[in-house]
């Protein structure tokens, strides 16, 4: 029996009014999981950097000179069907999947994958992004080797940076430093150090209880002690309770370059340093 006030409705009317709402929930889920899809892709489509530094795009553009020319051509067309100037790549929407791409290849495809270093990856996505608005003529194009003739003559470097197993080690080995850092990170650290001075190249000042003073690199540190290389290139392990002061430093002993260097000797030093690969 039907309670007062209730409306009757019959068996196949409720499997009708049940049918219906089942598909208006499967419809409802559908359009969800389509535009969840068209989000995601949008998303991925427009993880890119808002700006790509110019030593990045200058390194590139070399590059690609060297690698990737031969068979995408000068303008990134010689290939039918792709366009590597021409704006979103179906195959690498974003700079994530771009990097992937040149990594792992596209299996299936004449394209390999390559065993670029991060630095490279970075330089080449950047320049592959700006193609169409690079101008190689008004770029100042680095020469290693006159990069490399300052770095160990006029410019001291050596003095204090060790390189394949030269120099001491009062500085961060630069042995490997291309294959670590980005020509932008580069650039910027020689034109600003204190702005791009990372943690674990800072130097540090202690004084011990008897009032000895140690000037030198910190190599490690935890709660109760800290590991320094001296301006003697000792290596102490320093108890931090027998120290009467312990300073980090945060400036960095090596002077700007900003006003030193020209655009052209700063582009050279920038190619001598990217070449430093360590042992490949």
């Amino acid at each position: 029996m039907a309670n007062p006030g209730e409306t009757m409705v019959a068996p196949a009317q409720r499997l009708k009014l049940r049918g219906t709402q089942s598909w208006e929930q499967l419809a409802l889920c559908a359009a969800v999981l389509v535009l969840a899809s068209l989000w995601a892709s949008v998303g991925r489509a427009q993880d890119r950097a808002a700006a790509y530094a110019p030593a990045d795009i200058r390194y590139g553009a070399q590059i690609y000179a060297a690698q990737c020319s031969a068979c995408h051509g000068e303008t990134g067309t010689q290939i039918g069907g792709v366009d590597l100037g021409g704006g979103a790549l179906r195959r690498a929407p974003s700079d994530v999947d771009l990097r992937n791409v040149l990594a792992n290849g596209i299996a299936g495809t004449a394209m390999p994958p390559f065993r670029f270093d991060p630095s490279e990856l970075t330089a080449i996505v950047a320049y592959i992004r700006n193609m169409r608005t690079f101008d190689a003529r008004g770029a100042a194009v680095g020469d290693a080797n006159r990069g490399r003739a300052w770095f160990e003559g006029a410019g001291g470097c050596t003095s204090c940076h060790r390189v394949n197993g030269k120099g001491p080690r009062v500085a961060p080995d630069l042995s490997d430093i291309g294959a670590l850092r980005s020509a932008d990170f580069l650039e910027r650290t020689l034109r600003d150090p204190n702005g791009s001075i990372l943690p674990m190249n800072r130097s540090v000042r202690a004084v011990t209880r008897d009032g000895k003073v140690i000037n030198g690199r910190r190599l490690n540190e935890d709660t109760y002690s800290v590991q320094v290389i001296d301006d003697q290139e000792h290596l102490l392990s320093l108890d931090k309770a027998n120290l009467r002061e312990y300073t980090v430093v945060t400036t960095s002993t090596m002077p700007s370059y900003k006003d030193k260097l020209s655009a052209q000797e700063m582009a050279d030093l920038v190619a001598y340093l990217l070449t430093l690969k360590g042992l490949r």
